[in-house]
């Protein structure tokens, strides 16, 4: 069952994490294009979202900051 982790939104796209059982999955979108891919870990799929040109800056900041706060305040899934 997929659980949403964050959902960031800005005029200019969407970013979301979800959880899928251990799978961490990264979807995006902006005008005219969406990309979804599975990932082992939270920083994978970080590290995916930095290297994504077609991201804007403002929308990676607001993202990262809030999949950290989510991890600080629920921790990482999984974790023992």
């Amino acid at each position: 069952m997929v659980q949403h982790y964050t959902d960031t939104r800005t005029a200019e796209g969407r970013v979301r994490f979800l959880l899928d059982g251990p799978d961490v999955l990264l979807s995006t979108e902006g005008h005219g294009w969406q990309r979804s891919e599975r990932f082992g870990s939270f920083q994978d799929a970080a590290l995916a979202l930095a290297l994504d040109l077609r991201i804007p800056q403002a929308l990676y900041v607001q993202a990262l900051e809030e999949l950290y706060h989510q991890l600080h305040f629920f921790g990482q899934p999984g974790a023992a």
